[in-house]
């Protein structure tokens, strides 16, 4: 087959979620002997034609001057190429600015779209523009030819507002094995003596909630903030938190193997996302054996189950923090990493990925 990717800012993986399954899933279905093309922006780090025996399609990505609205044009861009290369499946992840233009989708290619989370509740959006990602998740959920959802919430949140059938695919990781206690020394933190957490700076990755436990707490055992905070909500963040020092911001950490280790080595790794589907960094924090203390919502509780430790408000935080420890809660580590290994590993999720590709393709699975 012949297979296109869009809705990301490229391969390989410089920014989030979707970028790390794009670029896992091109490779393995290049590896599979699909010949496969993955669209990246203009600017992405990485300039040649070809990662990895998968295509690399650079179009023109204005997001760097014009903001958020520069994302519909890039998609537009990437759209309109796709409609002169001949593809028989395309893969759009996510649908924030890409569903607008739908009708513009070549007619020949089945369009399999990934539905992500319920972006039009994340708190950082003005009602306008709720009401927007309302109108453009609607446009999607009936323009595609199939859905995809990387939660059950997801899939029956979709079937009950839209009436659409979609096909429940987690996201994946990769179990990590090998640990090596020397990179800690790089970030000032010893093995067991320091806490973490790991997300975008936005408000409903309940950031602030987690901190204000922390001073709450009165423990001042280092706790890592890591993910780029050069916005409006990092500033707020770093500004109030400011006098304490062991609260320390890293800014985005993007290489796998030293976000592996300090998972691994880190007392307890809290998980604030509320809002979504299977969250990436979640699986990944199972997958590097972490102790997970989780914002209580059904998705994370629809992945973790009883195998985490669950905080609503910052006092909950501060109780976590006087009173538990992950040297006492190896066994529900160890129950996360399983799951890992058994259900969420990035080759199953692939073969789930590519034999739905198939079912489309062949005509065996029927459209909505």
């Amino acid at each position: 087959m012949k297979i296109a990717i869009l809705g990301t800012r490229g391969i390989p993986n410089y920014y989030g979620g979707f970028e790390q399954f794009a670029e896992f899933f091109s490779v393995y279905l290049a590896e599979k002997g699909h010949e496969v093309y993955v669209y990246n922006s203009h600017n992405h780090p990485f300039q040649e034609p070809v990662f990895h025996q998968v295509n690399i399609i650079h179009k023109n990505d204005p997001e760097h001057k014009l903001g958020t609205f520069g994302q519909f044009i890039y998609d537009y861009n990437c759209i309109m190429d796709s409609r002169k290369r001949g593809f028989d499946i395309i893969l759009q992840l996510g649908y924030t600015s890409n569903s607008i233009w739908f009708f513009l989708l070549p007619k020949k290619p089945v369009i399999i779209t990934n539905m992500d989370g319920i972006e039009w509740k994340r708190s950082k959006y003005s009602r306008p523009v709720q009401q927007f990602l309302k109108f453009a998740e609607r446009l999607a959920a009936i323009s595609s030819d199939f859905l995809v959802s990387d939660s059950l919430g997801i899939k029956d949140f979709l079937k009950k507002r839209y009436g659409k059938d979609s096909t429940y695919i987690a996201y994946g990781a990769h179990p990590f094995e090998n640990p090596d206690a020397s990179l800690l020394q790089q970030y000032q933190v010893e093995s067991g003596k320091y806490n973490m957490i790991m997300a975008r700076f936005e408000p409903e990755n309940n950031l602030d909630m987690v901190l204000e436990g922390v001073v709450l707490s009165g423990d001042v055992t280092p706790i890592l903030v890591v993910g780029k905070h050069e916005t409006k909500y990092g500033k707020y963040l770093k500004d109030k938190f400011r006098e304490h020092s062991h609260i320390r911001f890293m800014g985005g950490i993007y290489n796998l193997e030293h976000l592996n280790n300090l998972r691994f080595y880190s007392n307890i790794y809290f998980h604030g996302h509320s809002v979504g589907g299977t969250n990436p960094s979640l699986l990944e924090a199972m997958a590097s054996r972490a102790f997970i203390a989780a914002h209580n919502n059904s998705f994370n509780r629809g992945v973790l189950g009883e195998n985490a430790v669950y905080f609503s408000n910052p006092q909950e935080v501060k109780n976590i923090l006087q009173s538990i420890k992950k040297n006492d809660n190896l066994q529900l580590v160890q129950h996360n990493f399983e799951s890992i290994v058994n259900d969420f590993n990035w080759e199953k999720i692939n073969g789930q990925y590519l034999q739905l590709f198939h079912e489309c393709f062949s005509g065996t699975k029927k459209r909505n």
